[in-house]
């Protein structure tokens, strides 16, 4: 049999897993909240998938490297995008979610609920631009 890391079906997952921020195995040691990978009948590999928070530094990880600069040094808008980002995969629904993101970009938590806030505000307030040119 080939080695699972060399099996073509590792190959094709390998960047999924690795996007998660999960780990690739052996399927015989595998542990009950692991997930094992079959491919024609036989277990390939197991799949051990990251705490949340972990998930969470590897997200921030990933948009670092899609800036190509530390978080911190970005604008606000940028900034503000990365939280609208963040929010859309969940970061904040994670344990001291808002606190590891404020850290990451060099804002205080205030800061960060005021891009979350200014997000869910504009998104449910009337274009005033369209209210002030419409006739009443």
């Amino acid at each position: 049999m080939t080695e699972p890391r060399d099996h073509p079906f590792v190959t094709a997952v390998k960047p999924l897993v690795d996007a998660m921020g999960g780990e690739l195995m052996d399927p015989a040691g595998a542990e009950p909240d692991d997930v094992v990978l079959t491919w024609e009948g036989q277990e390939v590999v197991a799949v051990r998938l990251p705490q949340l928070s972990d998930s969470l530094d590897h997200i921030l990880a990933a948009l670092e490297r899609r800036h190509g600069v530390p978080l911190a040094q970005l604008d606000r808008k940028s900034k503000q995008d990365v939280v609208r980002i963040l929010e859309a995969r969940g970061a904040f629904s994670v344990r001291h979610g808002v606190e590891t993101v404020a850290g990451a970009l060099g804002v205080s938590r205030f800061t960060v609920y005021n891009y979350l806030n200014r997000d869910s505000g504009t998104q449910n307030r009337p274009n005033k631009t369209a209210k002030q040119n419409s006739p009443e």
